[in-house]
């Protein structure tokens, strides 16, 4: 019989302790660092934040490494996280600090005049879009699969120092999943990864209606959950998937029901006086 070495288990307070060391050792040096603290259970917030980890989840090319990546970012292994365009490069501590590259290809220029065009006169300025307050339609049309801003796996190249042979391990999941977090902070850094100018899906405002029927304030606020739905998934994170708050809301309607029983007690009473 042949004898394996398997790897020794660390536990997680372990691997805090080695991710707190690295990140003080690289502090030391020259080199700046980012480092990706979450707080809370909650990957990211944000409208930008929780679609980029949406996205990720919705293809099963990645489904088997993603829970891993979670929990690595959520236990702060993630010591480095930098992001420019096209390219995310991370330190992320394990067994030793691994150094991930990932490179986004791209939004085809068809494709993103597309968008532009699909949204022109939607969204009334940077602010607006940075904040995430934008119309259904235009976070529909933006989180489209195929045709949308967010990257499908092929547009998405990945490397690790890592020995893990997968395509994707835990570690360049983890990055990943960082970059969920950081995109609350700062959400131009998804067009900077795309290599397109947000500020060109405001412009073909001065070509819409003179008049454009106003966005309902309803349509520019998301529920919890339904970043998720958008995507046509329930995000593993969080409590409420999309499946849960159509559940919450369910449960909360017949509320109004004993109201109505009421009063058709009162009438039947007075029937029968």
């Amino acid at each position: 019989m042949r004898d394996f070495d398997w790897p020794q288990y660390v536990t997680v307070a372990e691997q805090r302790r080695r991710a707190m060391k690295e990140l003080a050792r690289l502090r030391k040096g020259k080199r700046p660092v980012a480092p990706v603290t979450i707080e809370g259970n909650a990957i990211a917030r944000s409208f930008w934040g929780k679609a980029w980890c949406a996205n990720l989840e919705r293809y099963s090319d990645y489904a088997t490494r993603l829970p891993r990546g979670r929990s690595y970012v959520r236990n702060g292994m993630v010591v480095d996280l930098q992001i420019a365009d096209g390219k995310i490069s991370a330190l992320v501590s394990g067994t030793e600090l691994y150094t991930t590259t990932i490179a986004i290809a791209p939004v085809p220029a068809a494709r993103w005049k597309a968008i532009c065009r699909d949204c022109t006169g939607s969204i009334d300025s940077l602010v607006e879009l940075l904040q995430g307050r934008l119309a259904r339609s235009v976070m529909d049309r933006v989180c489209r699969q195929g045709d949308g801003l967010f990257p499908a796996p092929k547009e998405i190249k990945l490397a690790c120092s890592c020995e893990d042979s997968a395509r994707m391990c835990k570690h360049v999941a983890a990055a990943l999943y960082g970059v969920g977090t950081r995109l609350d902070e700062k959400p131009e850094l998804l067009f900077a990864l795309r290599h397109v100018d947000e500020s060109e899906l405001i412009s073909g405002a001065e070509q819409a209606p003179s008049s454009p029927s106003p966005v309902p304030a309803s349509d520019n606020v998301l529920a919890e959950g339904d970043v998720g739905a958008l995507f046509g998934l329930e995000m593993a994170e969080g409590a409420a998937t999309p499946v849960a708050a159509r559940a919450e809301r369910k449960r909360k309607k017949p509320s109004e029901a004993p109201a109505k029983l009421a009063g058709r007690s009162r009438t039947k009473r007075k029937a029968q006086s």
